[in-house]
């Protein structure tokens, strides 16, 4: 069974990211045995004064496969009641990937456009049979949570915080080599043309693949350097193209 897990509102300004937390809950659900982490999800909702955000308003979407629904929700709703930082609104959301719903993923759209609310995002779950809760604060991580889901099911949006072989791949590939130790799905240039088989890219320090039109793509532009002709885009690009 493949699943979807959503985080939203653990930190606060002095603490460790949504980012990081959603590692480390991954990292620790795998090494449990309750699932086996394929990826994770940055996910940029709206920035807007009024809403109370800690700095960015991104929330997290975790995939498992092999996930057991049940120990999930008991581990995950664990771990954030240990790890969520104080003044946190930690919020949780967990679904099969295959009943997440086109109001789901609309609710997910909607949360990057519009200040929406806590009782319509229960509403939502309880209508579309999916968990959900919050655990700190006033709980308003359920809004993210829910999204998040939703805008990773959509499969054209946000950039991947987790891939297999992401935190350890530096330096010079090739294409091939890429491909084959992460399972990302394509390598393209910044005008959409594909890269294949032996052409070497320098992934650098600092490398996210997007997910774009249900494929977790990577980005790099053309290069002169005699020991590879291309290397990953900027930072700024890739939050350019997946915010």
């Amino acid at each position: 069974m493949k699943l979807l897990i959503g985080i939203d509102d653990t930190d606060n300004l002095e603490s460790r990211g949504t980012g990081f937390r959603s590692r480390e809950m991954g990292r620790l659900l795998t090494e449990a045995g309750f699932g086996i982490l394929k990826g994770i999800t940055r996910h940029q909702l709206l920035f807007d004064s009024r809403i109370p955000y800690t700095s960015h308003n991104s929330s997290a979407c975790l995939e498992v496969e092999k996930g057991r629904l049940n120990e999930l929700k008991e581990f995950c709703a664990a771990y954030l009641l240990k790890e969520s930082a104080d003044g946190s609104d930690a919020g949780l959301c967990i679904a099969e990937f295959d009943k997440v719903s086109e109001r789901i993923m609309d609710w997910g759209s909607r949360a990057k456009k519009e200040i929406i609310t806590q009782g319509e995002a229960r509403k939502i779950a309880q209508e579309e049979k999916v968990f959900l809760e919050g655990y700190t604060g006033d709980k308003g991580g359920i809004i993210g949570s829910l999204a998040a889901i939703g805008l990773r099911k959509a499969g054209n949006d946000g950039r991947f915080l987790f891939i297999k072989g992401m935190r350890e791949m530096k330096g010079v590939y090739t294409v091939s080599e890429i491909i084959e130790k992460t399972g990302i799905n394509e390598i393209l240039s910044i005008d959409n043309a594909p890269l294949t088989g032996e052409t070497k890219v320098f992934l650098g320090d600092w490398w996210r693949p997007v997910m774009k039109k249900n494929k977790i793509i990577i980005f790099v532009e053309q290069i002169n350097e005699p020991n590879y002709g291309w290397r990953i885009v900027s930072k700024d690009y890739i939050k350019s193209i997946s915010n």
